[in-house]
């Protein structure tokens, strides 16, 4: 007789944490390890954080790993070179986690750090990255993005939030209506696709910032269609591979002051299937020349002869693509965003183009 097939575990969600300095990540961090929230979360503080580990609420530890009374877990390492080895001691415990919560230095792109979840490891395999969140000083944030000294180089305070998938406007009750209005929309014209949450002492709802999916199929849909949705009447909906007013690029120079503007976000639509192996290949040849100014790049991708889509997710030169569920009904329409520094519009539209099937992309 055999022994009955063991169900297998679905992968645990991974937040990474980013936060300028000062920004409300230890008040955050201590609110999950200390109150009564019900979720059976694992924390992997920086080293150089400042959670404060109460020793009345740590029930048992080792070197590194703090049980807390409410069922969490804080882990104190370098997060920069030792993230591997903690997440698999993580996943060694007995018990399975709800979440596990990995935060950055302050000072830190986050995306090196998602692009942990991208190599091909046994720990790769057991979680799954579910979003970036970065907290925000409603104070002292636009000095941050202003700073003179970092005009022309990396700004970290905008790479954290054009990397983000929710971002948490923390301090609102220190600044007033109308900056907090300024400030949204700035956020915004960073990266239209975060949801902004606005706080006070980093209180917000779990169930907003955990599960959110930010790396799953649904998600990246509903961003490239949001923004497609936006500017919906430069689209011209041929059948055929859209003309160059199928996409679109966002210059927001004309908004008003920002510090950066070579940050911008492209999205690009095609009704075509592309060949697999030719988009593979130019989007790992456009990673490999250009992957330290591409923050994300993700999209929806209707491929030759597959009924699947073919979800695709990058960080800087870490790439993954892989097929999902069927297109069912929906047209099977790709969706394509780019987010960095200097993107060129018509160099990503024409490296896609040259990667439809040989008659199509004549």
């Amino acid at each position: 007789m055999n022994a009955p097939a063991v169900a297998q575990q679905p992968p645990v969600p991974v937040t990474i944490l980013t936060g300028f300095l000062g920004s409300g990540k230890t008040t955050l961090l201590n609110h999950i390890l200390t109150q009564k929230h019900g979720h059976r979360i694992a924390v992997i503080e920086n080293e150089f954080g400042e959670v404060d580990v109460d020793s009345d609420l740590v029930m048992t530890s080792d070197e590194e790993i703090y049980q807390m009374t409410n069922g969490c877990i804080c882990c104190v390492v370098d997060v920069r070179t030792d993230l591997v080895r903690i997440l698999q001691k993580l996943l060694e415990q007995p018990e399975r986690f709800d979440h596990i919560l990995v935060e950055t230095s302050g000072l830190a792109d986050p995306t090196p750090v998602a692009a942990t979840f991208f190599m091909d490891n046994e720990v790769a395999k057991q979680v799954t990255l579910d979003g970036i969140l970065t907290l925000v000083d409603a104070v002292h944030i636009e000095s941050h993005l202003d700073d003179p000294q970092l005009t022309g180089f990396d700004n970290q305070a905008v790479d954290q939030i054009v990397a983000a998938d929710r971002v948490i406007l923390n301090k609102t009750d220190l600044v007033n209506a109308a900056q907090l209005d300024r400030l949204e929309a700035r956020i915004h014209r960073l990266n239209e696709g975060a949801q902004i949450l606005r706080s006070n002492f980093a209180q917000v709802d779990l169930g907003k910032i955990l599960g959110i999916g930010g790396f799953t199929t649904g998600t990246i849909q509903a961003d490239a269609h949001a923004d497609h949705h936006e500017h919906a009447h430069d689209h011209d909906h041929h059948d055929h591979v859209c003309d160059e007013h199928c996409d679109h690029v966002h210059d927001d120079d004309a908004h008003g002051h920002r510090h950066d503007p070579s940050v911008t976000s492209v999205s690009l639509v095609f009704d075509q299937p592309f060949d697999r192996q030719r988009l593979e290949h130019g989007l790992k040849a456009l990673l490999a020349a250009q992957g330290d100014d591409v923050f994300r790049m993700k999209g929806i991708v209707a491929v030759e002869g597959d009924d699947r889509r073919y979800v695709l997710q990058a960080v800087h030169r870490l790439m993954d693509f892989h097929p999902a569920d069927a297109w069912g009904a929906e047209a099977a329409q790709s969706k394509f965003v780019f987010i960095g520094r200097h993107l060129d519009k018509l160099r990503l539209q024409t490296l896609l183009r040259v990667c439809l099937p040989v008659a199509q992309a004549a």
